[in-house]
């Protein structure tokens, strides 16, 4: 039962590449002991062209385990590669192996938080839906041959916003926003604003991010 679940990955990385000849050079770029678990397209460069975000899933078989209540759960991490679209075939601009925790990760008494990647407008969007709790979301921009941190952004509730922040690393500046109005249902929030700068100048790569769930930047 154990193979199982990697023979499915596998099954599933080869219907995702299909037989387009472009798409079968994405192959060479799944490092050994990885399978893909999702490909996102969009123009990370701004030239037209679509790039591509593998996110990858390792396949170690001691990493799957059999939880008490949920059954068979593999809980290999995950990874994403990104390439740049070069017409007939594709450049490595960066890369993580085990940035991402596994989508089988125990929430508690709650879901875990569900990962989400989308490529627009130029920028590279990390987001983690967390249902009631909100949601938090990183944006990457491609530069010197990665991409890096240039926003942050969160809400603390699910129908009714308790609180919001924005973060902007290329002016500094930071954006907190606290619901006043605590009678709220949902859609009738007052916010409070609060403006500060932020002290930190570390630059963060997305090659360099050991673990999302554990993400610092202040």
């Amino acid at each position: 039962m154990k193979s199982l679940l990697i023979l499915l990955t596998t099954i599933i990385t080869s219907f995702l590449f299909g037989q387009n000849p472009q798409d079968k050079d994405l192959m060479k770029f799944l490092p050994k002991g990885y399978v893909l678990f999702e490909k996102i397209k969009g123009d990370l460069n701004k030239d037209g062209l679509d790039d591509i975000a593998l996110i990858i899933k390792a396949t170690d078989k001691s990493k799957i385990i059999n939880d008490e209540y949920r059954g068979e759960l593999d809980r290999n991490r995950r990874g994403i590669i990104i390439l740049l679209n070069k017409k007939n075939r594709y450049e490595l601009v960066t890369k993580n192996y085990n940035c991402f925790s596994s989508e089988n990760e125990d929430g508690g008494v709650y879901f875990a938080p569900e990962l989400s990647v989308e490529i627009k407008k130029g920028n590279l969007y990390v987001h983690y839906g967390h249902g009631r709790y909100g949601f938090w979301k990183y944006t990457f921009r491609l530069k010197n041959l990665d991409l890096e941190l240039i926003g942050y952004d969160s809400t603390n509730g699910g129908a009714v916003i308790e609180s919001e922040t924005s973060i902007n690393f290329l002016s500094k500046k930071k954006l907190e926003r606290i619901n006043v109005n605590h009678e709220s249902e949902g859609g009738d929030e007052v916010f409070r604003e609060t403006w500060s700068k932020i002290k930190s100048n570390k630059i963060i790569k997305l090659s360099e991010i050991v673990d999302f769930d554990n993400l610092e930047f202040q």
